[in-house]
């Protein structure tokens, strides 16, 4: 960066903003607190007493691309931003509200912070560049929002309005997190990387988001990001051994009024805890428009991946899904020709193929079967306006967007327009490979689901995934491609099996590698995947340890859906039914590793009564796990 064409927005704080703005949240747990680092505007956090950001930096890297004609102000103006602000003013306000998502995995969700805003000016005895009389102020302004929830700790930089416009080209953040000595963090450079967890030190390149961090005190930090719209994405780099900073992917040009994504911290004694409370993204996001939350209930449900691109094939999987009562057969890559190519038109189905899309749809409509397909960004970027009506015409339920640009604003921002576009033609999307959520599917609710994960596509082993509910999964949902009969997965049946309770995606894909009706299929077990919803009306995380395991337990109506996923090493979990209705009586059917079976998945299926708060023992194989499904019953 140029730094002679630059300037800097780290706020020097006057002496009377010093120690004196401080927020805490609700339950008086969290106390975030402004300071002075190194003479620019900074800030620690508290949790329960104890420090879990030390005093570390705010602020933002901007080019000043000042214009305003009547003013002669010429492009590119440095100012210093590092002193010379004032606190103009500040504003506290409680907001305590209830909201019901249309679908999700809880029911309700509350929405309580204190908010604190602190409104920033550049001092007007300027340099002499603007028009005598004319106060700079209107066009040098930063606001600073914080907000204190229970749950964790939210900032964000806001511009506002001009009355002669302030144009901004962003080259960085400063926002910093310096971390006690001792943190150590899961590493994970890309979003469909594996999990290393090392101490804070080189090497280190650009970490993703969420970040997962373990301090000597015994607490677990969290890192996210949250209402990523139209800015370059976010990641974590490492300055020195203890002090971690956003960097952007790249510039990015601004008019104001403008807000910059949220920066979040989380925090817990008990790392499943973290999960409890990671609805906090979603309130960080704006809500749905009235007319989008209405159809959009009807869109969750399973998916089988039609890999067969040949009508017959595509024949037998929906009949495969109607029998099974998976609600959407998807049409993978190729059904348009060679994705990568440009000459591809994805208006039409390959001529090379033996069906037409038309009566593919209706076929599946007839029995209850809705249709996805796939289509590549190539065709999206070039196509988008033209596919989406042919594809209402067809009856095409949704569209999983393949290999996206993610990163910058650019992209980010034609990402987020094309998912728009998608609901005003009644179209729900899944969107795969790097995009990770920030909460976006609370204000377009038709994006169901995204990849941005180590899944079954990669077959990681069973450690990756019991850290993924501490880790990717506090973002939003994904879509993990869950398998079950191919041979080249690393982790027992049972493991697999409980993942349908324990990952949560409105859109499940099942299956995935398999065909219908795969040889040898003598899978009783997988009653517990017909029966699991994938939305729910409450949920819980019961226990765990990031790598070691997962106990999550979800609710839709009367019955409970608990899956016990294993890391690497035997263990025995003893699982606390207080979440059950208490006094009643349920029917239980549990699903475990039996190595001793003659079966090909070597499940066993147990059906027992018992009273609600009764224990259960549940003895789990190195990555295994087991599936509960509890019913309740009149006797």
């Amino acid at each position: 960066m140029n730094k002679t064409r630059s300037f800097i927005l780290l706020l020097a704080l006057l002496p009377l903003a010093v120690g004196a703005q401080t927020l805490e949240s609700p339950d008086g747990c969290y106390q975030f607190c402004f300071c002075e680092v190194d003479g620019a505007m900074g800030y620690a956090v508290t949790y329960c007493g104890d420090t879990i950001v030390l005093p570390s930096r705010l602020g933002v890297d901007v080019e000043n691309q000042l214009f305003e004609s009547a003013l002669a102000v010429p492009r590119g103006n440095n100012e210093d931003w590092s002193s010379d602000l004032e606190l103009r003013s500040e504003q506290r306000t409680e907001c305590d509200t209830t909201w019901a998502p249309p679908y999700g995995e809880n029911q309700l969700v509350r929405d309580h912070y204190r908010q604190l805003v602190l409104h920033f000016e550049k001092g007007s005895n300027g340099d002499g560049i603007f028009s005598e009389g004319y106060d700079k102020r209107k066009f040098y302004a930063l606001d600073v929002i914080v907000r204190a929830y229970d749950e964790g700790v939210a900032l964000r930089y806001h511009f506002p309005e001009t009355s002669n416009g302030l144009f901004l080209h962003v080259t960085g953040e400063r926002t910093a997190f310096r971390m006690p000595a001792g943190t150590t963090a899961w590493y994970e450079e890309w979003a469909q990387g594996p999990y290393d967890l090392r101490p804070l030190r080189q090497p280190w390149l650009e970490c993703e988001r969420p970040l997962l961090l373990r301090l000597q005190s015994g607490y677990y930090v969290a890192l996210l990001e949250a209402g990523l719209t139209d800015f370059p994405r976010g990641k974590f780099i490492l300055k020195g051994e203890d002090r971690l900073q956003v960097q952007l992917y790249g510039d990015v040009d601004l008019i104001s009024p403008y807000d910059t994504p949220w920066r979040v911290i989380m925090a817990a004694r008990r790392a499943v805890d973290l999960i409890n409370h990671k609805e906090l993204i979603l309130n960080l996001c704006e809500p749905a428009p009235a007319d989008m939350t209405a159809w959009t209930k009807q869109l969750p449900g399973r998916a089988f991946r039609c890999s067969r691109l040949d009508k017959a094939s595509l024949i037998r999987s929906i009949d495969f899904c109607a029998e099974f009562g998976i609600e959407y057969v998807e049409l993978d890559a190729g059904w348009y020709g060679p994705e990568g190519k440009v000459e591809s038109d994805a208006r039409q189905v390959s001529p090379s193929r033996d069906f037409r899309m038309e009566e593919i749809c209706t076929n599946a409509r007839q029995k209850g079967i809705g249709v996805w397909i796939y289509v590549n960004q190539r065709a999206l970027a070039r196509q988008l306006d033209e596919l989406l009506p042919i594809y209402r015409q067809w009856g095409i339920s949704g569209l999983k967007f393949g290999f996206v640009q993610v990163g910058s604003a650019q992209w980010t921002q034609w990402l987020h327009e094309a998912v728009r576009k998608c609901a005003a033609y009644g179209l729900a999307v899944d969107i795969h490979d790097e995009y990770r959520p920030t909460g976006l599917s609370r204000t377009l609710p038709n994006l169901l689901t995204q990849e941005g994960i180590r899944g079954n596509e990669e077959m990681p082993d069973a450690s990756h995934n019991v850290t993924l509910p501490f880790t990717r999964f506090l973002c939003g949902p994904a879509d993990y491609t869950l398998c079950y009969f191919n041979n080249r997965v690393r982790c027992t049946h049972a493991h697999q099996l409980a993942m349908a309770a324990v990952f949560y995606s409105p859109l499940q894909f099942l299956f995935w590698y398999d065909l219908p009706y795969p040889d040898g299929w003598d899978g009783a077990e997988l009653q517990f995947w017909r029966h699991c919803p994938t939305v729910f009306d409450e949920s819980r995380a019961l226990d765990g340890e990031p790598g070691e395991f997962i106990v999550q337990a979800r609710r839709k109506g009367a019955e409970w859906f608990v899956g016990a996923m294993n890391g690497t090493g035997a263990r025995d979990i003893t699982l606390a039914t207080d979440f059950l209705e208490h006094g009643k009586k349920y029917t239980v059917t549990i699903y475990t590793d039996d190595p001793t079976l003659t079966t090909r998945s070597k499940v066993a299926t147990k059906t027992t009564q018992m009273k609600a708060g009764r224990d259960i023992t549940l003895q789990l194989l190195p990555s295994g796990g087991a599936a509960l499904h509890f019913k309740p019953t009149d006797n």
